[in-house]
């Protein structure tokens, strides 16, 4: 009976939702409703169950866009798809794939970059979330994504804002809250770290009385990066927010012949930041093998996503 029961699960919901479980608890959540301008996870949560990341600014209503986690851009051939009432969206066309086992669970989704004049999409994402967790119920979110333009080639612009961000809890935040944040090479503060190049970032602090946990964002090292740089720099701030930024400094292309792939790893740990476990955890997702998107063989099931064997 435990195959129809997986400890990790990817449960449809109502108005356009998708719940991923753990051991039959929520950890995280995806919307992709069309009032949205674009998709978002919330929650994230951490082995306490608590949210980590909030939606919204806590002072600032001009900051309505940052929506917990989310992937946007704020500069594709002149458009901005970072914020709010531009007219460019992000939309899910359809989902893909959803995998479920123990240690895993996948989920394989289509979205379209639509600049609000055009109806034909200008890109094509393809996004595969998976979750999983260990004996300490941390919860780790890995993203791969890869970006299909629909003519020859398309030009990510040279930005700050892009691609993945996250927005955490208040009470985390070195501002509003009692959190720090924290890079690989060992600097903390804003003023520290804000557009200098790092393997990792790391926000943490109190979610509840008596209470730490944290958020650890890796980006992987064959990841791109404009500008030849060796690693990605970084937008932080001490509202609370985080985003790698690999198009700091100079623009990305991506083509029809080598769309660009982007991987990603959230780690929500407990307690503050452990540089040894961090270091660690960045290790093993370098050294991890890309997702691949298949055609199933299994009957009713259209597709699967699975670990490649070989690079």
């Amino acid at each position: 009976m435990s195959a129809f029961f997986p400890q990790c699960q990817i449960v449809p919901q109502p108005d356009s939702q998708f719940s991923f479980r753990i051991q039959g608890k929520e950890r995280l959540r995806w919307h992709h409703a069309s009032h949205y301008s674009r998709p978002f996870f919330y929650p994230l949560t951490g082995p306490s169950g608590i949210p980590l990341t909030r939606i919204g600014h806590p002072g600032a209503p001009n900051h309505d866009h940052h929506r917990s986690v989310w992937f946007a851009h704020h500069q594709v051939l002149g458009i901005n798809f970072w914020a709010e009432n531009t007219g460019a969206t992000i939309a899910q066309k359809r989902w893909l794939s959803l995998d479920e086992a123990d240690d895993e669970a996948i989920l394989a989704v289509e979205l379209e970059w639509r600049d609000g004049h055009d109806p034909q999409p200008l890109l094509r994402q393809e996004l595969i979330s998976a979750i999983r967790t260990n004996q300490k119920q941390e919860l780790f979110l890995e993203l791969q994504t890869t970006f299909y333009p629909m003519a020859e080639s398309l030009e990510f612009q040279k930005t700050n804002f892009g691609f993945l961000a996250v927005r955490v809890a208040k009470s985390i935040s070195s501002f509003f809250g009692a959190g720090k944040i924290t890079n690989s090479r060992r600097q903390s503060g804003e003023k520290e770290i804000f557009g200098k190049p790092a393997e990792w970032m790391d926000y943490s602090g109190p979610v509840a009385p008596g209470i730490t946990e944290g958020i650890t964002y890796f980006y992987h090292p064959e990841n791109p990066v404009a500008a030849s740089e060796d690693s990605v720099s970084w937008h932080v701030r001490e509202d609370g927010w985080m985003g790698a930024s690999p198009c700091m400094h100079g623009s990305l292309e991506t083509t029809r012949k080598t769309p660009l792939t982007f991987r990603f790893l959230l780690h929500a740990h407990a307690g503050e930041i452990n540089h040894d476990q961090a270091s660690r955890v960045y290790q093993q997702f370098s050294e991890s093998l890309r997702y691949q998107l298949r055609k199933s063989e299994k009957k009713h099931t259209s597709a699967s996503v699975s670990r490649r064997t070989s690079q």
